[in-house]
């Protein structure tokens, strides 16, 4: 799989660990996946768990800086293996996401992980460490809310955008908002199993709240109404300029490989120095290509198809007819 650009891509990130409002955290790392850290009266949760237990433990040790409390629960924002097989490295903690994300990690779950790890490997570092799929301890339809002692944390599935599954924490308080993968800052939303259509109407959702600070899946915490604007807007307007090219071509009857074409040349000049965009690109447009054609349930990335789709538009060889249908 040495053709994925992610691959290359083996530089260590610098992480930060910022106080948004007393007793709230966003662990970012340039790029990286994102967590937050929500501390209570008597613990501490967690929001997104990382790629791996021993990725994990870099989240633990900077909660340790600032608290003794266990950490008692962890949010999967959705089901993404970037994000959830590091849950077992929080031992003990209760683990929570929406029944969508739930429901995806039976469907897919374990092709997912496969796939993931083959395509990046620098995030998934000590992989051996993970234990299998995580599976959540509790889930919730539209909104549960956790009270951590006084401190009242909202869990909400805020709608489809980045997957079926996507679920914001809100405090309601302190306005401090961790969307997980619904907003990225400065960084390539990843799409591969986005459900466009649905994305503008989710953030709006999500602006709905008026946030005085948000930590997105990807990018520095943002904690000025600048900011968070720029953040929701900049997804916003890529995935909508993405997904009206991928319905322009799809209606004019070209081939996945032209409107990839036309979707870099058109978005590089814009989004092209975000990171991750070469890396999400072909994941992007398949999707967007498959959406604009009428697929609403997004196909499931398996490691065979991750290849084929990546030789077909990378290299210009032709897909496999079984791939192209399935």
């Amino acid at each position: 799989m040495s053709g994925f650009a992610s691959t290359k891509d083996l530089a260590e990130k610098t992480i930060s660990f910022d106080e948004l409002a007393p007793g709230l955290y966003g662990y970012t790392a340039e790029g990286d996946p994102n967590s937050g850290v929500v501390i209570g009266d008597e613990g501490v949760l967690v929001v997104d768990a990382q790629a791996t237990p021993r990725m994990a433990q870099d989240v633990i040790a900077r909660i340790r800086k600032v608290t003794d409390k266990p950490v008692t629960h962890v949010v999967l924002s959705h089901y993404h293996a970037v994000r959830v097989l590091g849950a077992s490295g929080y031992e003990g903690a209760q683990i929570i996401a929406s029944d969508v994300t739930r429901d995806l990690i039976v469907e897919r779950g374990q092709q997912d992980m496969d796939s993931e790890i083959g395509r990046f490997p620098r995030l998934f570092r000590g992989k051996e460490s993970i234990p299998g799929l995580t599976w959540p301890d509790v889930t919730f339809q539209k909104k549960m809310t956790l009270w951590m002692g006084k401190r009242e944390v909202q869990i909400i599935h805020v709608g489809r955008s980045h997957t079926a599954g996507d679920t914001i924490v809100w405090l309601p308080k302190e306005r401090v908002l961790f969307s997980g993968d619904c907003v990225e800052y400065g960084a390539t939303p990843y799409c591969g199993d986005a459900h466009f259509a649905d994305w503008s109407g989710t953030l709006e959702a999500i602006r709905a709240l008026k946030p005085v600070a948000l930590v997105p899946g990807r990018g520095a915490s943002l904690t000025s109404p600048a900011q968070i604007e720029e953040g929701l807007r900049g997804t916003a307007d890529f995935t909508s300029d993405l997904f009206a090219i991928a319905r322009k071509g799809a209606a004019a009857g070209a081939s996945l490989k032209q409107v990839y074409d036309e979707a870099v040349a058109a978005m590089r000049p814009k989004y092209g120095h975000w990171v991750i965009f070469e890396h999400c690109m072909p994941f992007n447009v398949s999707r967007a290509y498959d959406e604009a054609k009428g697929l609403d349930h997004p196909r499931i990335w398996t490691a065979e198809r991750d290849v084929e789709m990546w030789r077909a538009l990378e290299h210009g060889t032709e897909m496999k007819s079984a791939e192209l249908d399935r």
